[in-house]
């Protein structure tokens, strides 16, 4: 039987080389911000850990308390700057450069089609607009990812969405998102894959895709995905 594009895409990273209904697999790259980075460290501290699995393939991004608006967003900054310094991080962003990560990670190049994904956010399923398999975890998931550069999860099954027609002419990605939505309900992808495919995908600019996989969540889906055309590889 054939594989869906995510499928592929974790039989590839799999440790076992088999999709079983569970799967613990490698990643290519694992990121958090400033409000679940900190939780992550915490865990990792506790855990007694003493190495990351790889300081060029961890990612802070410090887009939501900066600038601080008191002590404790403050704090959880420093916590990070210490963590990043300690383990010789090579992709912490503070203030001076810095963007909101969901994009921002894109444009540094540091996540790419095919690439296996985890983030300590819930829209980290917006990266699947460039074909990869990226996933939200909890802080404690990122603390384990952190540190031996692997995660652990149950296969998902996905929704093919294929879009027909024609675009009115100010119906943006949003719009087909917020429809979609509306017909299968908030939880009418739960822990499933929201696919998005057809010639109206073809045509969106990166920015709808974007947003599209951005809003997955929205509709209960553990990840969402887009497979790579030309405009992908043009971005």
């Amino acid at each position: 039987m054939g594989k869906t594009v995510v499928e592929k895409i974790l039989l590839k990273h799999s440790l076992s080389k088999k999709l079983d209904d569970f799967i613990y697999a490698k990643i290519d790259f694992c990121f958090g911000n400033d409000i679940t980075a900190p939780l992550a460290i915490k865990e990792f501290k506790k855990a007694g850990f003493k190495s990351v699995f790889h300081p060029k393939k961890i990612g802070f991004v410090c887009d939501h308390f900066l600038p601080a608006r008191d002590y404790n967003a403050a704090n959880n900054v420093q916590i990070l700057r210490d963590f990043a310094y300690e383990f010789k991080i090579k992709n912490f962003f503070d203030i001076n450069k810095c963007g909101v990560e969901h994009i921002f990670l894109l444009e540094e190049g540091l996540i790419k089609p095919g690439d296996l994904v985890v983030g300590a956010d819930s829209h980290t399923c917006t990266f699947g607009a460039i074909g990869c398999v990226s996933l939200g975890v909890g802080s404690t998931d990122l603390a384990s990812a952190i540190k031996e550069g692997k995660v652990w999860l149950k296969k998902p099954e996905t929704i093919k969405f294929i879009y027909k027609g024609k675009l009115g002419k100010w119906i943006c990605g949003k719009d087909l998102i917020l429809y979609t939505i509306g017909k299968i309900g908030v939880a009418g992808a739960l822990y499933k894959v929201m696919e998005f495919s057809g010639p109206v995908m073809r045509k969106l600019k990166m920015d709808d895709r974007f947003t599209m996989c951005n809003m997955a969540v929205e509709a209960g889906a553990k990840t969402a995905i887009i497979e790579v055309d030309e405009v992908t590889e043009e971005y």
